[in-house]
This record gives structure tokens, C-alpha cells and sequence, in this order.
């Protein structure tokens, strides 16, 4: 029989304000964590109060967010199977590009509170509230109460957190199951207990059900730390590892399995997928092509990335090491980054000597090596990389941020150790004031503030171990306050902000951008940041393909390369307005559209549902099983949205799954199963569009045009004259 070891500590340092835990103290730690000041437990429930309230404030201006979610969300709301599929319409005719799991809290939400965007947007900001309770409580447990803190600030107020926690895309629940398991996994390696890591690979599963492989990147420093540092026996590490495996494959493959052996005739279409596999869209399109840029079907088309894995340019943006630190990204999440990388060395170096199971190392390895593999998998992925996948990397960052600034203040006595802090110190407010310098007309005095404050900090910080007790804790506290400037500016921004469309991005104009690019969608209104190429926004960047004049549209101008093109605004010489704007509870706001282009007006940011479009469709809707049928999901998404009825999405999001085919599309007209035909939407007259192309020209060819307001319309109960 095993006993373990009771916990030791260094004697607390006097110059923090509670008791803490040396970084390096020997042998196994127990389950007890070290006791905290008074001060500590309304300290963390302020921390958690203030990031509700300001994850909540004017969340209702983005509207329904990314429409292509929250109409899978109104679907599941009415439809079960729709809800356990992960269904664009409650009808079933296709799915999200994505696993279901992100989808289900909000549902359950809409079920209870109704269809509206507080409905569907509120357990995203739980999401984010949780996280960072999440992170304070995996810090704390071995750093003590202010190294919680500092990480649960640093989450927070990180800005693409502050995007994505109120937004509708899966990005929240994966950053939270992904802390969750790197949570569980310390508690394993703290007492050996089985269950631990048994249930965070539960965590695991259900992050896979929610981004599919994108849940595997924080699996190897889980498992190798694990099975490095627990205080077990070898025999019994590997024995919960494989446990865990088991619990992964069963918590993330039950519905694989349920949805690859249902008849693929009696379920939705898999969107996303080109032969209707979910292991296909997750291999292919949401797995492999990621990495090497052959994604078939997307709005790349599959032909590979350009710059590959080895670095390099690529359709969707510049590869390679500083990635992160780009114009693009580098606002989104790099702030701290510097920092955090100097910390981890740093908190390394310490717990160099200390025995096998210490949990301060251990800590250091998980929230370390998540940090670092997934930031060199973003970095160097040739496929689709928008920058809020970003938020994964807050975190893991906010932990390191935490652990490190407490461990090495402890030891600051000692001249290296002081002199890292220092060099954090330094590389954090030099990088801030590059980061605020690449938005210039935004508080052009903080860059200056931080130049200013960051040299004095770190001045305080290489003498904190000479200097009195006073001076120290000023020089650290003018260092975080520092640190924090830049990104609480940005987070103030953001959430100051509504952000709809497919691809939205964080902090002020300018934030989101590339060389020469206009803001990113979180930049500013109307905007979708981050479209394929180099830095150029979703507007101004020439799809594969290229555009052909000022009316949009792709080679032929339209999904049937009919001169002109069409779309669902603004019939069939474009939009009639710079962008598209999507109407949702609680205001307006503007879905990123394409500024005097129509071809990709239905695919990243939806179409303007006028009332008269809404009244054609809501007439005698109950008679069908869909209201219209649109090329592209975001099309489709508007029109569901704002009626109320089922939507068919033919192609699914870019239009270009061949879903449904011809042949099927003409059984659904002939058996009286769908009343319009929205014109336009989707890529256009792209390569992969061929099944959309078809159903496009087939209608044109022999249904009436119905004119509503400026959207044009196909009556397909209503033959053309003659035919």
C-alpha cells in the first residue's frame, strides 16, 4: 500500500500578501491545497463578477453573431434530431461543417428562453466565466491565491477572449474543455488518482465532439506529463493512460459511431464532407487539410496551402514562427506572449532539481507544453486559420503568466532570477507599444505610457531583491499594470462592439488587418477580417478564381456564369449598398459583406432580410416542408432566421457540397417540399460549385422570378410561361 508524502513548504515570503508555495518543494504533493489568505476567495468571486459584467455588457449588439450557428441553434430548438445532428434547419436537409456538442447548451438555452440573441450568446459568457475560474483554481492549487489572480486577470482581459466568450462559435467550449482536462490531469499527477485522469479524458472526447482534431493539440503534453511525473508506479501510469484513452474514444466516438452507421438516407447530409462522412470531414476537410492547406470543398478550393507546414506564404496568410506576433494575429493574442515564454523558461530553470512528482513543474509542463504545441501548429498550419482560433492559446498563456510571475518573485533575491523578471518585464511593454503603435489613431498616448512605464518597472524589478519591501511590490505592480494596459485597451474595445459574420476579429480598427488591409470584423462595423491572403481583410481579397468587375461575382459573373452574377440583396447586379446587414434581436448588425460585390454576399456574412422578402416566405410556409432554398448556409441562415421556417442550405456554408444533387433537388420541387428559390448566395461560379451551379441554372431555366423589396426570388410551384 502506497502513502503519500505529506506536503512541504518553504517558509511564506513576507512581501506577498498571504501565504505561499515554494516552486520547488520535494516529492509529491497531496490533495490539500495550500491555505489561503482571507482576502483570497472575494477576491476571486470580484474576479468572476467583473468578467460576467463585462463579457455581458451590450451583448445583445451582435445580434444572432454568426448566423450560420444560431440558425443551427433555432433548428435544434425545434427539431431533436436537428439538435443531436447538429442540423442547419429543423427540416434536416444538412449539417453544420462541425461535431454538434457547441451547439447543445445553446439550444437547451433557446428551448427555455426563446429564440433571441441573449438566449443564444449568455452560455457562451458562462463559457468564459468559467474558464477563467477554471485557470485560477489549477494555479492557485499549487501557486497560491495572487498567482490565481494574475491568471484569471490575464484570461480575461486577453482580447480574443473577450471576442470569442461572446461569441457563437465553437472556439468558448473548446478553450474551456481543453483547461478542464489540463486541470484534471495536475489533480492526477498531484495524487495519483485514477479518476482524474479518467475524466479528463472525458473532457477531451467532448472537445473533440466540439472542434474535432483541434482537441488532440493539448493531448501530448497531458499524456507525457502524466506519464512522467505522477506519483504511481510506471505499471499504474500507463494503466490510467490507457483508461483515459478509453474514456476519449468513448465520450468523443458515441456519436461517431451513432451517425456513421445511421442510414445516411434518414439523417442530414454531413456538411462539409464530399461523400457524406463525418470521418471524412473530420480526416479531410477539418483534420489534414488544416495542416497542409488541401482542403477540398472549402473556399480554397483544395489545392493546397503554398507555404505547407515548412513555413511560407499561403492563401490564408504568412506561415511561420512569428505567426503570432504578425500584423494579423499578433493584437488577437500575442501581448503577453513574450512574457510568458521568458516565464516558462524561467519557472523550468527552478524546478530543475526537484524531484519527479513535483507538481510546480508539472504544472509548468501542461499549461507550458499546451502552450507551445498548439501556438506551433497555428503558426505553421497552411489551411483555414482565422484569428480568433487564437482564443485556444489564452489559456494556457494566462497560467503560464500566473505561475511564473509568483514563482520567480518568491526567488527574486537571486540576481538571475530578478534580471528574468526584469527581461519579462521588458519584452512585454516593448511589445506592447509595437502592438498599440500598429493602431495608431487609437489612445495614441497608452503606446507612450507603456514605453515610459516599462523601463522603470523593470528597472524595480532586477533590484526587487535589494530593495525594501515597499519599493518591490511598486515596482511589480507598476509592471502588471503595464503588461495589462495594452490588452485591457483592446478588451474595452472589443466588447464596446457588436461582431457578426463568419470571421470576426478583436480590439479596435486596424487590429485585425494585414499590410495595408482594411479592419478586421471586430475591428470595425461591417467588416470580416481575415479573408485568404496576406493580410487583406474578407472584402477586398480576390477569392480563388478572382472577381470579374465592380458588379462581383466569380468567372461568368454568377453561379452560372450568367453575365452580372446575382444576389439575394440586390437581384442581379450585386448589392445595392457597400455591405450586407443582418437584422437579429437587439439591433442591427452588420455581417461583413462584400462592399460593392456581390458574389460572396451570401457566404461569410448572410443578406439583409427586407420585410417584404420576409412577408413572400412567411406566406403559406406551414405548407412546406422548406420555405426557400439558398445557395450557401449563410444565405440560407438569414432567411431561416428571420422567418422562422425551415431554410434549405444547398452546398451547405461555401456552396459547395454536393448536397443535395440535381436529381434529389428536382424530387423535393415535384413533390410541392420547397416553395422559393433565394437567387444568388454562396461562392459563385467557382470550381468546386458544380452541384449548386446545376440546381441554379435548372431553376432559372424554369421557375418565375418573384421581385420582393430588392431580393429576387424562384416560385418553384410556378413553371416560366411556355414550359
Amino acid at each position: 500500500m502506497t502513502t503519500r508524502p505529506v506536503r512541504t513548504h518553504p517558509p511564506a515570503d513576507p512581501s506577498l500578501p498571504g501565504p505561499q508555495p515554494g516552486p520547488a518543494s520535494p516529492g509529491p504533493a497531496t490533495p490539500t491545497a495550500p491555505r489561503d489568505p482571507r482576502w483570497a476567495r472575494p477576491a476571486l468571486l470580484a474576479l468572476l463578477l467583473v468578467t460576467g459584467v463585462l463579457y455581458l455588457h451590450g451583448l445583445s449588439a451582435s445580434g444572432y453573431a454568426n448566423s450560420f450557428y444560431s440558425a443551427a441553434v433555432q433548428a435544434g430548438s425545434e427539431s431533436w434530431k436537428a439538435f443531436f445532428f447538429g442540423s442547419l434547419d429543423a427540416a434536416n436537409a444538412i449539417t453544420v461543417d462541425k461535431p454538434p456538442a457547441a451547439l447543445w447548451p445553446m439550444e437547451l438555452s433557446v428551448r427555455i428562453f426563446g429564440l433571441n440573441s441573449w438566449a443564444i450568446l449568455v452560455p457562451e459568457v458562462l463559457m468564459g466565466v468559467g474558464t477563467v475560474a477554471v485557470v485560477h483554481a489549477s494555479v492557485r492549487r499549487r501557486f497560491g491565491a495572487v498567482a490565481g489572480l494574475i491568471a484569471g486577470a490575464v484570461l480575461a482581459l486577453t482580447p480574443v477572449a473577450a471576442l470569442m466568450f461572446r461569441f457563437n462559435n465553437p472556439d468558448a467550449m473548446l478553450a474551456l474543455l481543453s483547461s478542464v482536462a489540463c486541470y484534471l490531469v495536475l489533480r492526477a499527477v498531484e495524487d495519483g488518482r485514477t479518476k482524474w485522469l479518467v475524466w479528463a479524458g472525458v473532457a477531451i472526447g467532448f472537445a473533440f465532439l466540439t472542434k474535432t482534431l483541434q482537441a488532440f493539440l493539448v493531448l501530448p503534453a497531458l499524456a507525457l506529463v502524466h506519464g512522467a511525473c505522477a506519483p504511481v508506479r510506471m505499471r499504474k501510469r500507463l494503466t490510467q493512460l490507457a483508461l483515459a484513452t478509453a474514456a476519449l474514444v468513448v465520450s468523443g466516438g458515441w456519436w461517431v459511431a451513432v451517425v456513421e452507421l445511421w442510414p445516411a438516407s434518414s439523417r442530414p447530409y454531413i456538411g462539409g464532407s464530399q461523400n457524406n462522412s463525418f470521418l471524412e470531414l473530420t480526416f479531410g476537410y477539418n483534420g489534414l487539410g488544416r495542416l497542409n492547406g488541401d482542403e477540398t470543398g472549402s473556399v480554397g478550393g483544395g489545392g493546397g496551402g503554398g507555404g505547407g507546414m515548412g513555413g511560407g506564404g499561403g492563401q490564408w496568410g504568412e506561415t511561420g514562427w512569428d505567426r503570432m506576433f504578425g500584423a494579423e494575429v499578433g493584437g488577437q493574442i500575442s501581448w503577453l506572449l513574450p512574457a510568458a515564454l521568458i516565464l516558462l523558461a524561467g519557472g523550468l530553470v527552478l524546478t530543475r532539481r526537484a524531484a519527479r512528482t513535483d507538481l510546480a513543474r508539472a504544472s509548468f509542463l501542461v499549461w507550458g507544453g499546451s502552450l507551445l504545441t498548439t501556438t506551433a501548429v497555428f503558426s505553421y498550419m497552411a489551411g483555414i486559420f482565422h484569428q480568433y482560433y487564437t482564443v485556444a492559446l489564452a489559456p494556457p498563456l494566462a497560467a503560464v503568466t500566473g505561475m511564473g510571475t509568483v514563482a520567480l518573485w518568491e526567488r527574486r533575491r537571486e540576481p538571475w532570477v530578478s534580471l528574468t523578471l526584469a527581461a519579462a518585464g521588458t519584452a512585454t511593454a516593448a511589445w506592447g507599444y509595437v502592438l498599440l503603435d500598429r493602431t495608431p489613431d487609437y489612445l495614441p498616448w497608452l503606446k507612450w505610457a507603456v514605453l515610459a512605464g516599462g523601463p522603470a518597472a523593470a528597472l524595480g524589478l532586477a533590484l526587487a531583491g535589494r530593495v525594501g519591501r515597499r519599493v518591490a511590490l511598486g515596482a511589480a505592480g507598476l509592471a502588471l499594470v503595464t503588461a495589462l494596459a495594452g490588452p485591457t485597451a483592446y478588451t474595452l474595445s472589443t466588447v464596446q462592439q457588436g461582431h457578426s459574420g463568419s470571421i470576426v476579429t478583436a480590439g479596435p480598427a486596424g487590429a485585425g488587418r494585414g499590410g495595408g488591409g482594411r479592419p478586421g470584423g471586430g475591428g470595425g462595423p461591417g467588416w470580416g477580417g481575415g479573408f485568404p491572403g496576406g493580410g487583406r481583410n474578407q472584402q477586398e481579397q480576390t477569392p480563388p478564381g478572382g472577381f470579374t468587375d465592380g458588379a462581383g461575382g466569380f468567372p461568368g459573373g454568377g453561379p452560372t456564369g450568367r453575365d452580372g452574377g446575382q444576389n439575394s440583396q440586390g437581384g442581379r447586379n450585386g448589392l445595392p449598398t457597400g455591405r450586407n446587414q443582418q437584422n437579429a434581436p437587439g439591433g442591427s448588425a452588420e455581417a461583413g459583406g462584400m462592399p460593392g460585390a456581390g458574389g460572396m454576399g451570401g457566404l461569410l456574412g448572410g443578406a439583409d432580410v427586407g420585410a417584404e422578402a420576409k412577408e413572400l416566405l412567411e406566406t403559406d410556409a406551414g405548407d412546406y416542408t422548406w420555405a426557400a432554398a439558398a445557395v450557401g448556409a449563410q444565405n440560407a441562415a438569414s432567411y431561416q432566421l428571420a422567418t422562422g421556417a425551415p431554410v434549405m442550405a444547398i452546398g451547405g456554408f461555401n456552396g459547395t457540397d454536393p448536397s443535395p444533387t440535381l436529381d434529389r433537388f428536382k424530387e423535393y420541387v415535384a413533390d410541392g417540399r420547397i416553395h422559393y428559390f433565394v437567387a444568388g448566395g454562396g461562392m459563385g461560379g467557382g470550381r468546386d460549385s458544380g452541384t449548386s451551379a446545376e440546381i441554379t441554372s435548372w431553376v432559372e431555366e424554369n421557375f418565375e422570378e418573384v421581385t420582393a423589396g430588392t431580393a429576387t426570388f424562384y416560385d418553384l410551384t410556378r413553371k416560366r410561361a411556355g414550359d
